[in-house]
């Protein structure tokens, strides 16, 4: 949840390490700064607040070299200001930038307090700047240091850190949160992930757990954590730097709304033909696997929880496999049963969640049938530590609030609860016409954002309220909650979903005049349910806006509301139909809030730590 760059070359790098900010500005934005070796010196500039602002100051106090680091913070230790801003220093010899939280800082910070090391800051990155210094001046070199530092470390980090001493290089290292090498000819770099780089290289390394990276011009050099050399996989990335630019659009968020038909079609390509599920999308000889599942696991966080939560209606209800969905940072820290049979299914877009990592990891040891991934970076943790990988092919996501991420998600626990239906005896028929449906999902989303414009001037009706109660029933239920979700996230207008049946132990006592309720309404065998639940909203002189099927049989009464018709495809791809419209909503009530939509205050893109 903060974003590193670091570059060694034989020219000067501030420009590019600027470049790379920008590109990680979505996984933190409280403060920027960056750090080089000018003239034997280091030279730092910091500011509090986004990157462009770090980018006034450069340009009034301009510094310059052939190396430095640089880093975009989302704070965890310390209030977000300049004082707190990486990089970090010691004995103005050594520099660093760390994502991730160091559990025993305080423990540290008072051993190094008590050998005269002086903190400037309340984070607990400073610590790892001291404890590096401490080791040079004992007569380590610079990866020595790097070395005997992270040992001493518990916690998760990803660092990269520079010396006086050594101006020729940098050493990087990572423990729980990513980092990636970047390669190329005459000079060499280190991110966060390849989207701050993939304007200087498309060739990548991306580095395991405990490994201790050196970079230098001419070359670079990786050890494990105990210092002994290893070789890791050069890889070729797809990405092209266009995909991570804004093009015609004014923000990411909308771009990436409009990008879903492609991504959803690009996460059903070659995966599904004549009707059918093709062989092997889950990995070779995953039938034999997924033919022993009796029940699904699901763990994942925000967002993806819910599209865990769309997935177990799925399970349960076309495919007959029980399903239990649980947030991962609740479910690491209790005690769980595990029935025979029981498939793990890690729902991430980053794959370097923190909480679901750690979640895979500790139900290694809790005796489950196999993992399985469905997660969008194919070179991520989550990815090459799981049994069975399904990739969404959404491509970046850089919008702190999650889209066609989402979507993809969706896609893919379709074709998984299909596949798990076949395999568990699922009716020829029903199977066949549900795959020819799903492959309709594209297109049929594609229509739906042509209401694009009756949705902004519906948003009008949203701009002064605060509160925001969100109604579903059944499957879409989820869909209520991915709504609410994306309206408090981007517009910061305090919202909330219920199964709408929960409408009267408890709800509709907030409902009058100044709370809109939205509410989603397909043509199902609950319509008629949700229709009495609806007329307890207008009961109470709620202002009601409903987004219905076009055949449902609903109906708008009276001036106050709106009713919107959506075509929902059929009863597969209804709930990602739905959401769509939902997500375009709170886009454009958070464009007329002013709130900044795609970096929302105090969130950021990719939670690497707890």
């Amino acid at each position: 949840m903060c974003g590193i760059v670091a570059a060694v070359a034989g020219r000067d790098v501030v420009p590019m390490l600027i470049a790379g900010l920008k590109a990680l500005e979505y996984r933190g934005y409280d403060s920027a700064g960056i750090c080089v070796l000018e003239d034997d010196r280091l030279e730092r500039v910091r500011a509090a607040g986004k990157v462009r602002e770090l980018e006034a100051l450069y340009a009034a106090h301009p510094i310059a070299g052939p190396a430095g680091i640089a880093h975009t913070r989302w704070a965890t230790h310390g209030a977000p200001n300049t004082v707190n801003a990486h990089p970090h220093v010691s004995s103005e010899r050594v520099a660093v930038v760390h994502n991730g939280i160091i559990e025993n800082h305080a423990e540290l910070r008072a051993r190094l307090k008590a050998l005269g090391y002086r903190f400037e800051s309340e984070t607990d990155t400073e610590v790892i700047a001291h404890l590096v210094d401490r080791a040079l001046t004992q007569g380590a070199d610079l990866l020595q240091a790097v070395l005997a530092a992270t040992a001493q470390l518990h916690g998760a980090y990803a660092i990269a850190v520079m010396s006086r001493d050594q101006p020729d290089r940098i050493v990087g290292a990572r423990r729980g949160s990513p980092l990636v090498a970047g390669l190329s000819e005459g000079e060499h770099y280190l991110g966060s992930d390849v989207q701050a780089l993939i304007k200087q290289t498309d060739r990548f390394i991306f580095l395991e757990e405990g490994d201790v990276v050196e970079i230098r011009r001419d070359g670079i050099a990786i050890h494990t954590a105990d210092g002994a050399p290893v070789q890791r996989i050069q890889r070729k990335s797809e990405l092209s730097a266009d995909a991570v630019e804004r093009g015609e659009y004014h923000h990411y968020m909308r771009k990436e709304i409009f990008e879903q038909p492609r991504a959803i079609a690009d996460t059903l390509e070659g995966r599904i033909s004549d009707d059918r599920i093709l062989p092997n999308i889950f990995g070779v000889d995953a039938d034999h696997l997924l033919a022993r599942v009796k029940h699904v696991q699901i763990v994942a966080c925000g967002t993806s929880y819910h599209a865990g939560l769309v997935a177990r209606y799925w399970l349960e209800g076309l495919a007959g496999v029980p399903c239990s969905v649980e947030v991962a940072s609740e479910y690491r820290y209790r005690r769980s049963v595990v029935p025979d049979g029981t498939l793990f299914l890690a729902v991430s877009q980053s794959g370097e969640t923190a909480d679901t990592l750690a979640a895979l990891r500790d139900g290694a040891q809790r005796g489950y049938l196999g993992s399985l991934a469905i997660c969008n970076v194919p070179e991520s943790s989550l990815v090459r530590e799981s049994d069975l990988v399904l990739m969404t092919r959404a491509g970046p996501e850089i919008g702190v609030a999650s889209t066609k991420a989402f979507t993809t998600q969706l896609t893919a626990l379709a074709l998984l609860t299909l596949e798990l239906g076949r395999l568990n005896g699922m009716d020829p028929v029903e199977y066949s016409r549900l795959v020819s449906e799903l492959a309709t999902l594209p297109r049929v989303v594609g229509e739906v954002l042509h209401l694009e414009a009756e949705i902004a001037r519906l948003s009008e009706r949203f701009v002064s309220k605060h509160h925001a109660l969100f109604l579903g029933r059944g499957v879409h239920y989820p869909v209520a909650l991915e709504g609410a979700l994306k309206l408090k996230e981007i517009s910061y207008i305090h919202a909330e979903a219920y199964p709408a049946g929960e409408l009267k132990h408890g709800p509709l006592a907030l409902v009058d005049e100044d709370m809109p309720v939205i509410a989603v309404a397909p043509n199902n065998q609950l319509l008629e349910k949700l229709k009495s639940n609806l007329e307890e909203v207008r009961a109470r002189g709620g202002e009601l806006f409903v987004f219905a099927d076009t055949d449902a049989p609903v109906t708008q009464n009276g001036e106050r509301g709106a009713l919107l018709k959506v075509a929902s495809g059929g009863s597969l791809i209804a709930p990602v139909v739905f959401t769509v419209p939902l997500q375009l909503l709170a886009y454009h009530v958070a464009v007329l809030r002013g709130t900044d939509v795609d970096q929302p205050r105090n969130l950021a893109k990719s939670v690497t730590v707890e």
